[in-house]
C-alpha cells in the first residue's frame, strides 16, 4: 500500500508538528514542518526497513506518521548536535 502526494504532505506536516512539540520547540511553520517531516520519513523509513519492519509506504497512515516522527526527531537532534544549539529551532 503506497501513499499518494496528498498523504505524503499530511504525513510530513503532522510529523513535523509533532516533532516540534516533542523537541521543545514551537514548530517551524507549515512549509518547514512538512520538509522536516518528509526528511524524517526518509530517515525513519530507512531505519525501519533495515530493522525488518518495512518502509514508511508499506504501512497505514498512523504507523507512517510514527515512523516519520522518529526520523524527524533523529534529524532535529542531529542538526542541533552539529550546530551546538540544543534549545533553539533548526
Amino acid at each position: 500500500m503506497g501513499h499518494g502526494l496528498i498523504a505524503w504532505i499530511i504525513i510530513g506536516v503532522v510529523a513535523g508538528w509533532i516533532t516540534g512539540k516533542l523537541m521543545k520547540g514551537s514548530g517551524y511553520g507549515f512549509f518547514m514542518d512538512m520538509v522536516v517531516g518528509l526528511i524524517g520519513a526518509l530517515i525513519g523509513g530507512f531505519l525501519s526497513s533495515h530493522f525488518g519492519m518495512g518502509g514508511v509506504a508499506q504501512h497505514g497512515m498512523i504507523v507512517s506518521i510514527l515512523i516519520a516522527v522518529i526520523g524527524a526527531v533523529i534529524l532535529t537532534w542531529l542538526v542541533r548536535l552539529a550546530s551546538g544549539n540544543r534549545t533553539a529551532n533548526v
